[in-house]
């Protein structure tokens, strides 16, 4: 699943940016064209790995035990968001003071990037990315190794594939704590949307943050007392 979410992601990232550049005349560096076909690569793949996971709960898939109730799951929803947020701030806080590496993350710099050049492409940082994660990590690959081994096992391999997979080794342990929080949540409650929400939300939050509001909060604290807060990594 992992490598049919790279193969998808990456072939129809490059079609949606020769389609625009060909046929639109965008250039395939500007922010529009990384912009508009990243939402075509998204929306395409989203689709997909939805159809391939409609036929895999078809074939009973699924984590094994009673889903939690629709109140519970409301519960576990906004619970996860605060859990996510003190998982990504204690990681934050290892990685600076016990191992010194700076807060920040490039990964989230060049999305947040890209996002004040087209502004629309909040909506992949946001809802379509986390919603495909999720489905991909969480549902498919923490889902197959748990029924398999169990929670720290499926846990541990799921979350450092998550981390990986963004391509920003220097905060590996925040990414591989944040991918443990979202497996927790989804065996909790047995419900994906559980994680879904608190991965939207928790995006969603940074990149409000850094992109809408990044010039009004510099007015009101110090650079250095920002940087030092926000210690958010869009995933």
């Amino acid at each position: 699943m992992v490598l049919a979410y790279i193969v998808m992601q990456t072939g129809l990232a490059l079609g949606s940016s020769y389609l625009l550049y060909t046929v639109f005349d965008i250039e395939l560096q500007s922010g529009m064209n990384i912009g508009i076909s990243s939402m075509i690569t998204f929306s395409v793949g989203l689709i997909v790995i939805l159809l391939l996971l409609r036929n895999d709960e078809r074939q009973g898939g699924g984590l094994p035990g009673e889903k939690s109730t629709p109140l519970e799951t409301v519960a576990w929803s906004i619970l996860g968001i605060f859990l996510v947020f003190a998982t990504q701030m204690v990681a934050g806080l290892i990685e600076t003071y016990l191992f010194g590496i700076e807060p920040g993350s490039d990964n989230t710099a060049d999305l947040v990037d890209l996002a004040n050049q087209f502004l629309p492409f909040i909506f992949v940082i946001a809802v379509l990315g986390p919603i495909i994660e999720e489905l991909v990590f969480r549902k498919a690959v923490f889902g197959w190794i748990y029924v398999r081994t169990n929670f720290l096992v499926a846990g541990l391999i799921s979350s450092l594939i998550f981390a990986v997979i963004h391509f920003d080794f220097a905060h590996l342990l925040i990414y591989a704590a944040m991918g443990f929080s979202f497996a927790f949540l989804y065996v909790k409650t047995k419900r994906i949307i559980v994680p879904i929400i608190s991965h939207i939300a928790l995006n969603s939050f940074v990149v409000v943050v850094q992109v809408l509001l990044y010039e009004d909060l510099m007015q009101i604290m110090e650079p250095a007392a920002f940087i030092h807060n926000l210690i958010g990594l869009i995933n």
